[in-house]
């Protein structure tokens, strides 16, 4: 059957499809095959002059802020219950844009976002948006209000999810919302503004537009936003948060990542290698912020781990994203291809040892792959452990002592995420309390949706997910009562 091709010659703004203003486009290549997968229209700066003007007139003096909360809500409900009913569409068109493996982009792309935007109306429903407190010297109600008019800008490695986590407590809030998607990724975020039209969202609510760096630095310091939530990389994010800083606009950045995994030598080792191997390599093909890209092995263990390791790299199914016995698939561009295939030169040149992968895997040239790679003898101060690669490559460092694994893995710019396995659960919280990350796990590998997700240090500021995910659209007023 052949695969459908995705052409849009419109951009969504105000929740209508509308001409653009410039004659560019973008096509989204499939970086297994390199076919175009579809085109969509290049956004320019007059079109997020339209978008943002749409959302402001919205924002303030149209319906959606001011409708009553159980309404914004049956919204998210139904969309979040028409993505359920689209998993399958969605996942295979996310497969095709980013080379996500399709036995991961149905439960993780596709499935969960779909139940966010059900969480989040949970969540938003026992919120306190508005409380009586008494005072010290008169009574006082304390409001939480929208915080107005939000940019959301999103990468390609988890499109729609990452989208989810800032477009659900954003209408939950009663803000409004343009979204700027990847370049490489525009296409789901299409999709998904057609099936919130299906879902009730009113005009001027929400606006698509897929553009470069240019455009998305135009939108982020546009003086009629009131928000930016941004993810990406730690590059951008600065980037983001200068352009932001000349309206004061509020920002949250979710940022890289350069995560621990910290065996202690009475874990379950056969349980440690599998999630490891699942929450690195197999993790989007190594392109996600929470990877665990530094293994840390008691010196006593170093050697089996070293050798369970290379034995579970070399076992993975590299190939065909779409095909469901693929477990890593290709990078989503040459440039990510090319920054990978680097990445392993320096880590030759540091005196890493290269114990699995280290290549294009044979057969695979026309795509954008890279063999998933392990290193070992690593030392923390080598590049390859210390910069965020995005890419399928995992180094291996040993330790002495809880002390300094602690050590290691704080000894790092960033603070996303992180793990820790240990034959005693309570051994291992202790370890994970001392490590300055913003989500760890004990003996296994999990996002927890209804819980805060957010870094420490150049890992981002602010959160998602949870109450405090709704609270970062929303502004607090005191009304003095006397």
């Amino acid at each position: 059957m052949a695969k459908r091709t995705f052409i849009y010659e419109h951009l969504f703004i105000g929740g209508v499809w509308t001409p653009p203003e410039g004659c560019s486009s973008i096509d989204v290549v499939d970086p297994h095959s390199g076919d175009v997968v579809g085109r969509v229209p290049h956004a320019t700066r007059a079109d997020v002059d339209k978008a943002v003007a749409a959302a402001r007139r919205e924002f303030d003096s149209g319906t959606w802020p001011r409708l009553p909360l159980r309404e914004r809500l049956s919204v998210l409900d139904r969309l979040g219950e028409l993505l359920k009913s689209r998993v399958p569409e969605f996942a295979e068109l996310i497969s095709r844009e980013n080379g996500s493996p399709i036995s991961w982009s149905g439960p993780a792309q596709a499935t969960l976002p779909a139940a966010v935007y059900g969480l989040t109306a949970q969540v938003a429903r026992s919120f306190p948006f508005e409380q009586r407190r008494p005072g010290t010297r008169c009574e006082v109600v304390v409001r939480r209000e929208p915080v107005g008019v939000v940019a959301a800008v999103v990468p390609w490695n988890a499109p729609a999810f990452v989208t989810s986590l800032k477009l659900a407590p954003a209408l939950a809030a009663g803000c409004t919302v343009v979204l700027k998607p990847s370049p490489e990724t525009p296409l789901d975020a299409n999709l998904l503004a057609e099936v919130a039209v299906e879902a009730g969202l009113p005009p001027g609510v929400l606006s698509v537009l897929p553009a470069d760096r240019e455009v998305s630095e135009y939108l982020v310091s546009h003086p009629g936003v009131d928000k930016v939530s941004f993810t990406g990389s730690v590059v951008a994010g600065k980037r983001v948060m200068e352009a932001a800083a000349g309206n004061l606009t509020r920002v949250t950045l979710e940022l890289g990542g350069k995560s621990a995994a910290v065996i202690l030598d009475d874990a379950d080792m056969d349980a440690a290698i599998s999630t490891i191997t699942r929450a690195s390599w197999a993790l989007n093909n190594g392109q996600a912020c929470v990877a665990l890209t530094r293994v840390l092995a008691p010196a006593s263990r170093y050697d089996d781990i070293a050798a369970r390791l290379t034995d579970a790299v070399n076992a993975l199914t590299v190939g065909d994203p779409l095909d469901p016995a693929t477990q890593v698939g290709p990078l989503v561009s040459r440039r990510q291809q090319r920054r990978s295939l680097d990445y392993i030169d320096i880590g030759r040149s540091e005196g890493a040892a290269l114990l699995a992968g280290g290549a294009v895997p044979a057969g695979l040239e026309q795509g954008c792959y890279v063999a998933p790679t392990l290193f070992g003898d690593v030392d923390n101060s080598m590049r390859i452990a210390r910069d965020e690669i995005f890419g399928p490559i995992v180094c291996l460092l040993r330790y002495d002592g809880e002390d300094q694994a602690v050590r290691i893995a704080n000894d790092s710019e960033f603070g996303l995420s992180g793990a820790v396995f240990a034959g005693e659960v309570e051994r291992g919280i202790d370890i994970a309390r001392r490590i300055r990350t913003g989500t760890l796990t004990v003996n296994g590998f999990t996002t927890e949706l209804t819980a805060p997700f957010g870094g420490f240090k150049n890992s981002g500021i602010g959160r998602e997910m949870g109450d405090e995910g709704l609270r970062s659209f929303l502004e607090a007023k005191t009304i003095a009562i006397q």
